[in-house]
């Protein structure tokens, strides 16, 4: 048996720049972090006393006798691309609701292929992790999804992203002392807007506005460079985090009107009347996670006035996807 663990992300700045129909011609940057939120995936053979071959259980339980009858398009194409023959029993936890801009996605797609490889006894790179993620989801399933989730999955960490042409990806871990990661850490807050959305179909609109929203596009990607140079602090105070946060907001929910709703608009509105300085709806928008920079002693205004909602506390994470628990499969 194994058991792996893959944790969740925030994407700070650059999100929609890592899109291939961006990267590919521009280049593209995210700012992103790995959270002490996880995805786990507990993986085993199945031994043969059943009348069927594959037992999958997420969400819902699947029992098939062959791959391809496999609903769950990440768990079918993967065990495809693994080229899996033996019977399988995959069980799916999470500590965060899927679909709701964390990258839980392909933190299950990271994390089931880093569970098979350690149960056919293999030790992979994290970079190829992430690798043979990105092709599952974009090249295989033809998911509108980007290419910055499957890396902080994989990496874990604080890191800038650099994505070129082809399968040029260059992974950066920010530099700066513990003291300023715990300042920015405590300046952060998250809230569940209470629904959740396909990303697929939000990303899908914006990757056709592409070539009409260069402008914005190249602005988000110049703030990956503003905001590490607040963090490395160049002149710069932690609250011009937050209001660089607020900036690359205002841009995202121009890029295409799925992305926001009045309902996310006012919960954004009420936030910064309460003191947050600026924030962020998660991933690709239209609903889920929602995060806010507020100044510590304005906190507690700000969660009283979105006490409908609810508030997520979190921490920073480096590690990455791991596996947690590993016992030599018993022979049939």
């Amino acid at each position: 048996m194994v058991i792996s663990r893959t944790p969740f992300r925030i994407s700070f700045f650059g999100g929609g720049t890592d899109y291939p129909v961006w990267y590919k011609e521009h280049g593209g940057a995210v700012l992103a972090i790995s959270i002490n939120k996880y995805c786990y995936i507990t993986l085993r053979y199945l031994p043969p006393f059943f009348n069927y071959k594959h037992r999958i259980v997420y969400s819902k339980t699947e029992t098939v006798m062959d791959v391809s009858e496999i609903q769950h398009p990440s768990v079918r194409e993967t065990l495809r691309f693994m080229n899996w023959e033996g019977g399988l029993e995959i069980h799916h936890d999470a500590d965060l609701p899927a679909r709701t801009g964390l990258g839980s996605s392909s933190a299950f797609t990271v994390g089931l292929l880093n569970a098979l490889y350690a149960l056919k006894g293999k030790m992979v790179t994290k970079r190829q992790l992430a690798l043979d993620a990105i092709h599952i989801e974009q090249n295989i399933i033809k998911e509108n999804v980007g290419s910055q989730d499957q890396i902080t999955a994989a990496f874990g960490g604080f890191n800038k992203i650099e994505f070129g042409s082809g399968q040029s990806i260059q992974v950066k871990p920010i530099t700066f002392n513990a003291e300023k990661i715990q300042l920015l850490q405590e300046h952060l807050m998250l809230f569940f807007t209470g629904f959740a959305r396909t990303a697929s179909e939000i990303a899908g609109e914006q990757i056709k506005k592409t070539p009409e929203k260069k402008n914005e596009l190249n602005k988000m990607l110049e703030m990956v460079g503003e905001a590490i140079n607040i963090l490395n602090g160049n002149g710069s105070d932690i609250t011009d985090f937050g209001r660089l946060m607020h900036e690359t907001w205002m841009i995202k929910r121009s890029l295409t009107n799925k992305i926001t709703t009045p309902h996310i608009d006012k919960i954004y509105e009420t936030a910064l009347e309460a003191g947050a300085l600026g924030g962020k709806l998660l991933g690709a928008g239209g609903g889920g996670f929602i995060l806010f920079f507020v100044e510590p002693e304005f906190q507690p205004k700000v969660k009283e006035k979105l006490k409908k909602l609810l508030y997520v506390p979190f921490k920073f994470e480096n590690l990455g996807s791991q596996i947690i628990y590993y016992a030599p499969p018993n022979n049939f």
